[in-house]
Order: structure tokens, then C-alpha cells, then sequence
């Protein structure tokens, strides 16, 4: 069985967490009508807060985990809390909404610890929410706070449209005293591209068959304004915080050259490429990110499923019922890239020059590369 993937928001109360969380779920029905989430949040009090506008919310399931911090004396919990929601609700994946004091890296370790020893789990991205309008920026820049920024993913800066571009430049500048390098972007109210937060796994896979790439195409329409569906059923307009590559390799009864592909994911800057989401033939099992996790089953010639997110990847091989339209049966590589604004021509170009993706052998395929946001 495949691991459920594991994607961890952090932010300050009142920051917009749970607002994000909700944005995703239509996001998610419009992929999958059954895809399954399961959330687990850590909140401060001894009141459940936000358990029945959860509930109300398609959400699969709800465990709480309250009087105290997830990362400090709660964590010894983080197992069995995983466990009961990985048993209960049988998820695709399970959100973990972390109270404003805890610390990345520690809740990051620990579920990373928790998926070498079960085999069960995989972190798929951490998120930190910052609302622009009350954010006061880090007090701390020691080496333990750059330490704990380098375990943030992905910065989604919250309720800036009020407080307008100067103050959010200044919260700019407040993250970059830390001198790490993190991607960011501005939610449009609290709404943010769900490929973006979350990667692909065994129940959003279809989403890169060929199938599915008109409606990616069309869910980021073109013209004076983006237009993305909300929660309610509303549109947005906004400039688009994110440029979005698709890519095929046509390649007949070949597989994709592994050793190629894995060069393009160690050299890949995590501050100009944030997901890299595929679906391929390779010429040998691959290896993932983490030495401490097994490689994946499989053999040469088999077809996989890539979750690059921010630096580190894996690797899933597809199971039998994740079989793909017809027509992509001479397709030996399907893969969205999304990236940082501006840096979608220039990667564009790098990919077609060859050298990163193309069939093992003497016939390298045909690759196709376009811009589709």
C-alpha cells in the first residue's frame, strides 16, 4: 500500500489556516469526487474550535489534539493521533493544522521519523501561513531560526490585499533577514492552487493523464483576470503567482532514462522550481530523496508516479487500479512543472535543450514542452 502522504500548515491564530484548508476542498472534488482528507489539528485550549465548520466542509475526518503544542509535549502523540485517523477515516492524504508556537523542523522530524518506522507515511510539503496585516516579522534570526525556516516549503503570505503592497514588501523583507531560501506566494483571500500546496498522489493521479491536462489548462484561464472557482462557488482574478509547465515525451515501447531524470530533481533550485508532478516509464528503479527511505518496489521498465516538492521527492509505483487513458500508451513521460513567476520561459527552454528528459537508447523520444499558465 502506497504511504499517505502528510502535509503540514502552520501559522498563528487568526492567520487564515483553516480558511486554506477549506479553499483546497473544492479543488479536490473537482479532481476527485471521492478523493478523501483527513485533518489533524493542534490548537491551544480546551475547546474543539473549528471541528464542526471541518466537518461541514467535506472533510473526511477530525482528530484534535488540544492543551498543548504538537511540536513540544504533544508530540509523543503524533503517532497514535496519525494511526487513528490513518485507521478511522482510511484517507488520501491527512492535512496536520499546527498552533502558531510550533516549530517546523521538530514536527518535521518527527513525521519523517514516523514514516521510516511504519512505512505508512510520507511528508509531503510543510506550509506556513503569514497574515500581512498583523505580522510583526521573526524576533528571532539566530541559527536555530534559519535552521526552522529551512523546514518551511512554502510561505503563503495571508490577508495582504487590505494592508496593501508596501506592507507586504516589508513582510518580504522580514523573511529574508533569515537568509534562507523559501518559495512564497499571496493567497487570493485565503485561496491558494491546490497543485501548488499539495502534490500528487495515488487518488489525484489521474489528474496528469492526458485526460485531465485540457481541464488543468482550463481551471488557469487566460484573459484581463485568472479566474479560479472558491469556496462558495465565487470567482477569482489575480495576478498569477505561479508560472506552470506540461510536459510530455513521446517515446513507443521505451522507458525514460532514470539516471537523467534523477540529475534534473538534485539540481532543481527549490526557490524557482516548487512541484515537479509526473507519471513515467524509467529504465531502472529510482531512488528517493531520503536515504533513510527504502527505495520503491518496482522494476525496469515500470511506470511511476514523481512527487517533487521544494527540494526533495519520491518515488510511487502505479498500482493497478491508477491505469491511465488509452492514448498514453506511447507516452513514456507526463510530468507538470510549477514554478516561480518569470522562470517558466527560461526553464522551458533549459528542458528542451535536451539532457534531463528523454528515452534510454538511441531514439530519445519526442518532448513537449508548453506553457499552460
Amino acid at each position: 500500500m502506497a504511504p499517505i502522504p502528510i502535509t503540514i500548515i502552520t501559522g498563528f491564530l487568526g492567520s487564515g489556516k483553516t480558511t486554506l484548508i477549506l479553499n483546497l476542498m473544492p479543488q479536490l472534488r473537482a479532481k476527485n469526487p471521492v478523493y478523501k482528507l483527513a485533518l489533524l489539528k493542534n490548537e491551544f485550549g480546551d475547546v474543539a474550535v473549528d471541528s464542526q465548520l471541518a466537518s461541514s466542509s467535506a472533510i473526511s475526518g477530525v482528530q484534535e489534539m488540544l492543551n498543548g503544542c504538537i511540536c513540544c509535549n504533544l508530540v509523543g502523540q503524533l503517532g497514535p493521533a496519525l494511526e487513528e485517523l490513518a485507521r478511522t477515516v482510511t484517507p488520501d492524504r491527512i492535512v496536520i493544522e499546527t498552533s502558531g508556537s510550533a516549530f517546523p523542523a521538530t514536527l518535521a522530524l518527527e513525521v519523517n521519523r514516523l514514516a521510516r518506522d511504519t512505512g505508512r507515511y510520507e511528508l509531503d510539503g510543510v506550509i506556513s501561513v503569514i497574515d500581512v496585516e498583523n505580522w510583526q516579522g521573526y524576533e528571532d534570526t539566530s541559527y536555530t531560526a534559519k535552521i526552522q525556516a529551512r523546514y518551511t516549503d512554502l510561505i503563503v503570505f495571508n490577508k495582504w490585499e487590505a494592508a496593501g503592497e508596501d506592507r507586504y514588501e516589508e513582510c518580504v523583507d522580514r523573511v529574508g533577514d533569515l537568509e534562507v531560501d523559501v518559495a512564497r506566494v499571496k493567497s487570493d483571500k485565503g485561496w491558494v492552487d491546490v497543485n501548488l500546496v499539495f502534490g500528487v498522489d495515488g487518488g489525484l493521479a489521474r489528474d496528469l493523464t492526458d485526460e485531465e491536462v485540457d481541464g488543468v489548462q482550463h481551471s488557469h484561464e487566460h484573459g484581463d483576470g485568472h479566474k479560479h472557482g472558491g469556496t462558495n462557488g465565487h470567482s477569482h482574478s489575480h495576478q498569477n503567482e505561479v508560472e506552470v509547465l506540461s510536459i510530455e515525451l513521446e517515446a513507443p515501447s521505451a522507458a525514460i532514462s532514470t539516471s537523467k531524470l534523477q540529475t534534473l530533481l538534485q539540481t532543481a533550485p527549490k526557490d524557482e522550481v516548487y512541484r515537479i508532478k509526473a507519471i513515467a516509464t524509467l529504465s531502472s528503479t529510482p531512488k528517493n530523496s531520503d536515504a533513510d527511505v527504502p527505495p520503491p518496489e518496482g522494476r525496469p521498465g515500470g511506470r511511476y508516479i514523481l512527487n517533487w516538492a521544494f527540494g526533495r521527492w519520491t518515488f510511487t509505483p502505479m498500482g493497478e487500479g491508477q491505469q491511465e487513458h488509452q492514448s498514453s500508451n506511447d507516452v513514456a513521460l507526463r510530468m507538470t512543472v510549477i514554478l516561480a513567476r518569470y522562470e517558466s520561459n527560461r526553464w522551458k527552454k533549459k528542458l528542451e535543450a535536451g539532457g534531463y528528459l528523454e528515452a534510454e537508447g538511441v531514439n530519445k523520444g519526442e518532448l513537449s514542452v508548453k506553457r499552460i499558465l
